[in-house]
This record gives structure tokens, C-alpha cells and sequence, in this order.
């Protein structure tokens, strides 16, 4: 098969000569930590901004993005199996396959996302009773006005992750970054006016986060019918389906998919039985769930990084070079996580007093917070770092059985139980979430050094 050269990140090598040097790696993986943790502060600025529009505000608001998490770490996980392949394939040095992979890509998860959000706005009310059973009257009736909103999102948000997937599998961190940080900004921006100017509560919050996603998918669309880089894409609506390379896509990326879908499905079980708990409880958990994600956000960008690195490496035959990469960046990811924790300690009680919250609510964030920030650096980098590297290898199902059990099995099993059997709290959630840390640790662990997930194979002859 006839391959074009790339002019950035497939750019040949002495022999000998690392794919990736250091400057490249933290060139990479520099944006992808800012804007992973600008995400979370966003975030933690958007419900501090509800959470002013009191307890029933902030929980319809928790609920409802428990939903909306799932669903777009379901979209980004099927554009995994997209980006995974399109890395391989720059690391073989073959740039006309990894173009046709990423506008194969946008179409597989623009129609998935659109799907979706016609079974969310049309059934929005049947599905918050089915999974939240009953609630306070005014909580309900702001989940589904916020649920309605957010779902018309799905499509762009789909389709601003997968298109920066594809700048970041080209090395390009940086652009994919400024979009999310300016988008970001004017979802801000758009809270502040519509929540306090006009007060519009969790409408003007949704309205705000539709705004941001169509703006980031628009912007990430446009950038990628650039002739700059590597995987350039124009002509959008003339893209029609080719269905054996969708199903190559969908072989990477439903594992993943399922993976990431039952990990929130879980979290959606497990929220369930937090909001039998009260209006208090709930926020406290909100809160919590948040603050927790700060101190992941930095390791997660350096785990996308790690899908890049060794997606090519493997492209290019370099499995040993693939090995130590992983091993150097989950150590860099574990220093994040370190640092983190250590921040979030410090500051969970003033984030509190800024966010508005009752006192009964702030106390018990703040103590399941710091009890998160003690455990969490022992075991959490080991669960889930290298898992990244050798999903983009190809051992996505290892990965998939491997995450679903220790979800259903540890998490989810572990915290109904404690809450709904020994009354622990919402402290029961997270002493089920050491569990499954623990246990995932081990087994990837095990995992990595048997060296079995370097031989799998995910490029195939496409039509």
C-alpha cells in the first residue's frame, strides 16, 4: 500500500533514535493536564454557581450530569477506537489510512451522539424516574429541564472530542487546550448572566453548557480543514459510511465503550442510593465527586497522552520503547496525583465556604474529601495509567472485563450495601471506590508485566 509521509509526528528517525524525545513528550503532555484541570475548575465554578441557587438547584444538577458523564465518556471512548488506530497508523507512517480512520470517526460517533439525544430529550421524564426513583418534587422538575437542555449537547461535545482526539493523536495538544479553555470561559460567562442576571436557575445553567459545546465543536471542525497538520478533514457532508473500517473503529472502541459506560453506569447505581439519603447528602456527594475528579485530571491528561505515545510506538514495531514509556509516565502520573491531593486537602473547606453550601452539607465534603486525599495516592495511579497504554496497544477487552468486574464486584456491590443495608452515607460510596482501586491496581499491574497486551493487533487491511 502506497503511504504519505506526515510532516510532524511520523517524521523519520536515526536508527536507534527514540520516536518520541522528552521535549515532545511533555510538549504533549503539558496541554493535555492544563486543560484536563482548567475542565475541573470550570466545572467547580459552574456548580458553585448553581449551588447558589440552593440545595434542590445543585442536586437536580448532580443527578442529571451523573446521565450526561456517562454519555460522553461513552461518546470519547468509541472515539478512542478511532484515535487508537489512527496513532498506530501514523506510527507505520501511513497518513492517507489514518485520514480516512478520522473522517470515519466523526461520522460513527456524530450519528451515535444524535441517537442519543433523541432518547433523552423525547423519554427525559421516564428515565429520571426509572433511575432515580423518587426524588423531592422541585429537584424533578429541575432535572428534566436541565436533562432536556444538555441532552440537545451530545452531538457537539461528541464531535469536539473526537476532532481534538485526532489533533492530539498528531502530537498537537495545545490547540485542542485553547478551544476547551475558551469555551470554557464563555460557559462561564454564560452561567454568571443567566443564572444571577437573569435568574434561570439550572435552565440558564444548561443553556450556558449548549452554548460552550456548540461553540468547541464548531471551532475544533474548522481547525482540522487546516493543511498545517498531519490529519486534515474538509468537506464534512460529503463523508458517506465505509463500514469495514466503522467496524474497525467499533472493534476498539465498543470495549472501551463499555468499560467507560459501566464505570458510570455503576456510579449511576451507586447514585441512586445516594439520593435516598436527603437533600443533604446529596449535595455533600456532589461536592465531593467534583473535588475528587480535580485531583484525577492531571493524571487522565497524561494517561490521553500515553494513548498517542505508544499507539505509535506499537504502529512502528516498538514495543520495548512502548514499555518504557508507560513505565515513565505513570510515574509521572503518580507525582500528579500526589500533588493534587495534597492541594485538595488544603483548600476543600474555603471551596466550600465560596460555593455557598449549608454547613451540614460543607462539613461532610469536606471530611469524605480529605479521607479521599489519604488513600487515593497508594493505589489510584496503578489502576488506572497503564491501562491507557495498553488500551492503545490494543487490549481493550482485557481492559473492559477487567474495569466491569472490579466495578460491579467492588464499587458498586460494596457501596449499596454499606448505605443501604449498614446505613454508612455517602462515606459508603467511597470506601466501595477504595475497593475497586485496589483490586484494579493488582490486576493491571500483574497484567503489564506478563507483556501479554503487547500482542494484540488493532490495524487491518480497510476498504
Amino acid at each position: 500500500m502506497e503511504t504519505n509521509k506526515s510532516p510532524n509526528a511520523v517524521q523519520a528517525r536515526k536508527a536507534g533514535a527514540p520516536l518520541f524525545t522528552k521535549r515532545q513528550i511533555w510538549s504533549l503532555l503539558i496541554p493535555l493536564m492544563i486543560e484536563q484541570v482548567l475542565n475541573s475548575l470550570m466545572g467547580t465554578a459552574d456548580t458553585m454557581m448553581v449551588s447558589n441557587a440552593g440545595s434542590a438547584a445543585i442536586s437536580a444538577v448532580s443527578l442529571v450530569d451523573s446521565i450526561n458523564i456517562l454519555l460522553i465518556n461513552v461518546f470519547a471512548a468509541m472515539a478512542t477506537g478511532g484515535t487508537i488506530i489512527c496513532a498506530q497508523y501514523l506510527g507505520r507512517r501511513d497518513r492517507d489510512e489514518a485520514v480516512e480512520t478520522g473522517r470515519q470517526l466523526l461520522l460513527t460517533v456524530f450519528v451515535i451522539a444524535t441517537a442519543v439525544m433523541l432518547v433523552c430529550t423525547l423519554l427525559r421524564a421516564p428515565l429520571l424516574r426509572l433511575i432515580f426513583g423518587r426524588v423531592e418534587p422541585q429537584v424533578m422538575e429541575n432535572a428534566k429541564a436541565y436533562l432536556l437542555i444538555t441532552a440537545i449537547s451530545y452531538p457537539f461535545i461528541a464531535l469536539y472530542n473526537a476532532g481534538a482526539a485526532l489533533f492530539r493523536v498528531d502530537g498537537n495538544s495545545r490547540l485542542p487546550m485553547m478551544i476547551s479553555m475558551v469555551c470554557n470561559l464563555i460557559n462561564i460567562a454564560g452561567n454568571a448572566v443567566l443564572i444571577f442576571g437573569f435568574r434561570l436557575g439550572v435552565v440558564g445553567a444548561a443553556l450556558a453548557t449548549l452554548t460552550s459545546r456548540v461553540l468547541s465543536a464548531v471551532a475544533v471542525l474548522s481547525f482540522l480543514r487546516q493543511p498545517k497538520q498531519t490529519i486534515v478533514i474538509r468537506d464534512y457532508l460529503k463523508i458517506r459510511p465505509k463500514f469495514p473500517r466503522i467496524l474497525n473503529i467499533l472493534a476498539v472502541g465498543i470495549p472501551t465503550g463499555i468499560e467507560n459506560g459501566m464505570f458510570q453506569f455503576g456510579k449511576l447505581v451507586i447514585q441512586s442510593s445516594v439520593s435516598t439519603l436527603g437533600t443533604t447528602a446529596i449535595a455533600a456527594q456532589a461536592m465531593t465527586n467534583m473535588l475528587e475528579q480535580v485531583n484525577s485530571d492531571a493524571p487522565i491528561g497524561i494517561g490521553l497522552g500515553m494513548m498517542t505515545i505508544v499507539g505509535q510506538c506499537m504502529g512502528a514495531g516498538r514495543v520495548e520503547e512502548a514499555r518504557r514509556n508507560i513505565k515513565r509516565l505513570t510515574l509521572y502520573g503518580e507525582v500528579a496525583v500526589m500533588a493534587l491531593c495534597a492541594l485538595i486537602a488544603l483548600v476543600v473547606r474555603p471551596v466550600t465556604v465560596v460555593g455557598g453550601m449549608e454547613k451540614e452539607a460543607a462539613d461532610m465534603a469536606v471530611w469524605m474529601t480529605r479521607i479521599i486525599c489519604v488513600y487515593k495516592p497508594l493505589v489510584w495511579t496503578l489502576s488506572f495509567i497503564p491501562a491507557y497504554g495498553m488500551r492503545a496497544a490494543g487490549d481493550v477487552r482485557f481492559s473492559m472485563m477487567t474495569a466491569t468486574c472490579t466495578m460491579w464486584l467492588c464499587r458498586v456491590v460494596v457501596a449499596v450495601v454499606l448505605i443501604r443495608v449498614f446505613h454508612f452515607g455517602p462515606i459508603g460510596v467511597w470506601i466501595g471506590m477504595f475497593a475497586d482501586w485496589t483490586v484494579r491496581a493488582v490486576i493491571f499491574s500483574l497484567r503489564f508485566r506478563s507483556g501479554r497486551w503487547a500482542e494484540k493487533r488493532v490495524l487491518r487491511e480497510t476498504a
